[in-house]
């Protein structure tokens, strides 16, 4: 059953991390990000930062459900059922020689770029909500998830040591470039602003997140000589590397 409330997204994510620690899966480090995510989010609706608290918990448990719902069909081989974004993420798992940033980048481009203007679309819907009355909230989302990133960022570095070298010399090529979360919160919103004017958009935006991913993992050059050097020295370790991600703080985040 789809979670319905925020703690019980809580309560599946960290499911997820504890079956993917017990069984040596990176499918956790998506998750313990997710869960950071999630908690902070949390905490945002209970000390009024958000401009509708009820309707953000809304927002929050349907986008987690959409990836709550490709991870599970993913798992139970129904690969029919799980959206060619979240398809190249969950493939790219069984794969030793991709970066730890790259399974997180490919999680957070199948669900920021595509998850969320469907989430946000579906809220508004439900609730008879003019999509503008919704972006203040919409903002204030990506700025926990931009945040958040770059906080992890830091624990990469004690997972890869030599992460740094990625951005002093892959130039305008850098996967985090790429990745720009700007130019993501902001595409992610003209998708769900598209979406809810004109409908019908959602299998042609999928095959260009798909695209965008694979771009993630594809590297050429002297960037996939860099690559190959981060990946000699980062930890190989799936669940350690896991258990340094979910670490938690309780940490207040103003989203206005």
């Amino acid at each position: 059953m789809p979670a319905q409330t925020i703690d019980e997204v809580i309560l599946r994510l960290e499911q997820i991390i504890s079956d993917a620690i017990t069984t040596d899966n990176r499918a956790g480090y998506f998750a313990a990000l997710y869960h950071k995510v999630t908690c902070r989010v949390k905490e945002g609706i209970a000390i009024g930062e958000f401009q509708d608290g009820p309707r953000m918990e809304k927002l929050d448990v349907v986008f987690a459900n959409r990836y709550i719902a490709a991870y599970d069909a993913w798992t139970a081989k129904n690969k029919a059922a799980v959206s060619l974004s979240w398809q190249i993420a969950f493939t790219q798992l069984q794969k030793r020689s991709v970066l730890v940033l790259q399974h997180l980048l490919l999680g957070m481009n199948a669900h920021i770029n595509l998850d969320l203007g469907i989430a946000v679309v579906e809220i508004a819907k439900e609730l008879n909500t003019p999509l503008q009355q919704i972006h203040q909230d919409f903002n204030s989302i990506n700025t926990i998830l931009a945040a958040l990133s770059y906080e992890v960022i830091n624990e990469l570095n004690r997972i890869s040591p030599l992460l740094s070298l990625l951005g002093k010399h892959s130039g305008n090529n850098s996967l985090l470039i790429q990745f720009a979360l700007s130019n993501a919160r902001d595409g992610a919103w003209c998708f769900a602003e598209d979406l809810y004017n004109n409908g019908n958009t959602i299998a042609s935006r999928d095959q260009d997140i798909h695209k965008l991913g694979g771009s993630i993992v594809t590297t050429q050059g002297f960037i996939k000589l860099t690559v190959l050097i981060i990946h000699l020295f980062e930890l190989k370790n799936p669940s350690r590397i896991t258990s340094i991600l979910r670490n938690y703080q309780k940490t207040y985040i103003k989203v206005h």
